[in-house]
């Protein structure tokens, strides 16, 4: 069997594998409350990134539990209306309990559709002031479909803003081989499902393809030290993913159980260390609509 980098060299070649969903990680209950986790370390550091001047009505594409809409709405003011996009029943249940838990039902309108094909009406398309999809283009097919749905969405002028993973970005301090293998071969693992776990580094290629070029690219930090009050969360983060890829990695033969419960062992033991550090950011682009 041979690994390759989705959209950069190819994909899986092994008849084999399980057909299985594109969303890698599942939708088990632990695997919930690890994004919503996730969600509330990231919505803060990547606001700090976006501009919402003067932007009042907002797409959110692949709005999983709308965390991060409620967020979009709370920045952009109370004359702000933020339509949020997912495609699993599931995750749009456990969004709308959020929401009524923190009152803030009234903030997002939450539609259950596609990515590939927005469900929105004649007259939203060329309408919204900015399109926003985090963690989405990582779990597409084709992320230039998404993009270019994403660029009819909005007005002339309006903007793009995409924020995913590039996973080869981790580092490890001091080194850890087991994690650093077992992290690798989760990646890497994507593309069995057809999906690019780097896509992240194709931002302004896809903006720019899709007619928005891009106007800015930067990261998100995603990591933390021992002794910081990031560090326990973002190495919990870290062990979740890998736990929640466990069985589905050993199930398609690419990296047995008890190597994965060993890598996780040996995760527990290192963050004890003073000087472990995670060293993690996540691409930023924002592209613009032509005007005219």
């Amino acid at each position: 069997m041979v690994l390759e980098h989705p959209g950069v060299e190819g994909a899986v070649r092994d008849a084999e594998l399980p057909d299985v969903s594109r969303y890698i990680h599942g939708y088990s209950e632990p695997e919930q409350e690890r994004l919503s986790r996730m969600q509330r370390l990231v919505n803060e550091a990547e606001l700090q990134a976006l501009d919402l001047a003067g932007v009042r009505l907002i797409l959110d594409v692949g709005a999983g539990l709308g965390q991060m809409s409620r967020v979009l709405a709370r920045a952009a003011g109370p004359d702000a209306r933020v339509v949020g996009v997912e495609r699993e029943p599931r995750q749009i249940r456990e969004a709308q309990r959020l929401s009524e838990a923190a009152g803030e039902s009234h903030l997002v309108e939450l539609r259950e559709g596609s990515a590939e094909s927005l469900p929105l009406a004649p007259a939203e398309w060329g309408s919204f002031d900015l399109a926003h999809a985090r963690f989405l283009l990582e779990h597409v097919g084709d992320p230039l479909v998404v993009v270019k749905q994403m660029v009819a969405a909005v007005r002339p002028g309006g903007r793009i803003v995409l924020l995913d993973d590039d996973h080869d970005l981790l580092r490890i301090w001091p080194p850890l081989p087991a994690v650093e293998h077992a992290w690798e071969v989760y990646w890497r693992s994507y593309a069995r499902l057809g999906t690019d776990p780097l896509v992240g580094r194709r931002f302004a290629a896809l903006l720019h393809q899709a007619g928005a070029p891009a106007v800015r690219i930067t990261s998100v930090f995603y990591g933390a030290c021992a002794g910081t009050p990031l560090f326990g969360p973002v190495v919990d983060n870290l062990g979740g993913v890998m736990a929640g890829a466990a069985d589905g990695l050993d199930e398609a033969r690419l990296l047995p159980r008890d190597v994965m419960d060993a890598a996780l062992r040996a995760l527990d033991a290192w963050r004890l260390d003073p000087a472990a550090t995670v060293w993690y950011s996540l691409p930023f682009a924002e592209g613009r609509k032509p005007v005219g």
